[in-house]
């Protein structure tokens, strides 16, 4: 596989990315994890829009399902020593080149969130990294998950009016890696912990229970889940411990999760991390932050699970997938360490 870069734009410490459907068209969302912009391109990597110029800190944006370029967005969250004014903000298009930016809810610590839908409901799921914090690399108070409802109608939410969030599991510690997946019909997530990884999947029904299931006990960073084999059952890719330099595969057999293979090559600042089928095979685009700060992409070879490069020291923060036109596959990745924007089309070599 090669990534040909298509296109590059310079924002100091980009993080976040986000697809975005707005005027009947697509789009995607770049944000700094500092105090910086948000930057709005089309598929090819073209600037098209400025969200907002500051206050910059975000973690996470996803849009609204059903909403024309409607999304919620952290902001404040700018490193986990300076979070404790993060919060999740409503964002949503007031006429060209005009974004109305609204508190949702003020959530301290707030690292990753996401809109886990069910039966016409959708869901707003917090994940706050710690819960206080007094001095540089305090990680005494673990994290919590957070969960509400989303108003169907967001309106009338803003500071005065937040969005009511409640605890669903609390005691995590290093709350810090969260992947959707979306199986079968229904919706969940992974959130992985220094406690391990745990399912989490909203109620069939509104004012129904949540549930939350353990998938490991191991330390995780951030994961994924693809079928790299091909055998039907999605593999787990792990990386590990918090901000850590191990990548793991894990298989389901019998119901739990076994690790079947260690990367023995470290990668150090393991971060960036999305799964999709990319050429008929169940691929994972990672990336890390230090080091050689490769970005790269795991497949299995028929014996076993192997990296690809994709590109060299750059440094990936985020990475994402996604369909262009024509058949193409688009990657995006946010090369934090380079402070570079980067659009790259895949080719199967």
């Amino acid at each position: 596989m090669k990534a040909n870069k298509i296109k590059t734009h310079e924002l100091e410490k980009c993080y976040s990315i986000c697809p975005l459907t707005y005027k009947g068209a697509e789009h995607i969302l770049v944000a700094a994890e500092k105090v910086n912009k948000c930057l709005m391109f089309d598929l090819d990597g073209n600037l098209e829009d400025t969200i907002w110029d500051e206050p910059g800190g975000t973690m996470s944006m996803v849009q609204i399902p059903g909403t024309d370029g409607e999304f919620l967005a952290t902001h404040k969250f700018y490193s986990p020593n300076d979070s404790k004014e993060a919060k999740i903000v409503h964002v949503s298009p007031k006429g060209d080149h005009e974004w109305e930016i609204k508190t949702a809810v003020e959530l301290p610590f707030v690292h990753r969130f996401d809109i886990l839908s069910s039966n016409g409901v959708n869901y707003l799921v917090g994940c706050t990294i710690k819960s206080a914090h007094e001095y540089k690399e305090d990680w005494r108070t673990p994290g919590k998950i957070w969960v509400g409802v989303l108003p169907e109608d967001m309106s009338g939410v803003d500071k005065e009016h937040p969005i009511e969030m409640t605890v669903l599991k609390d005691g995590l510690m290093r709350n810090h890696g969260y992947c959707r997946v979306e199986k079968d019909g229904r919706m969940w997530a992974a959130v992985g912990t220094d406690n391990g990884i745990f399912k989490i999947v909203p109620p069939e029904e509104k004012g129904g229970e949540w549930t939350i299931e353990t998938l490991t006990e191991d330390a995780a960073s951030d994961m994924t889940f693809a079928d790299f084999d091909g055998d039907g059952e999605d593999e787990m890719l792990v990386m590990t411990p918090f901000h850590g330099e191990i990548i793991k595969i894990y298989k389901k057999a019998d119901g739990k999760y076994t690790c079947v293979k260690t990367f023995d090559k470290p990668y150090e600042f393991a971060h960036g991390i999305w799964a999709a089928d990319i050429f008929g095979k169940g691929t994972a685009i990672v990336g890390h932050r230090k080091g050689e700060r490769d970005l790269m992409a795991c497949t299995w070879n028929g014996t076993d699970y192997v990296m690809e490069l994709l590109d060299h020291n750059v440094g990936p923060a985020n990475v994402r997938i996604y369909d262009k036109p024509g058949n193409k596959v688009g990657l995006i990745s946010t090369n934090r360490e380079i402070n570079e924007i980067a659009f790259y089309e895949l080719e199967n070599e």
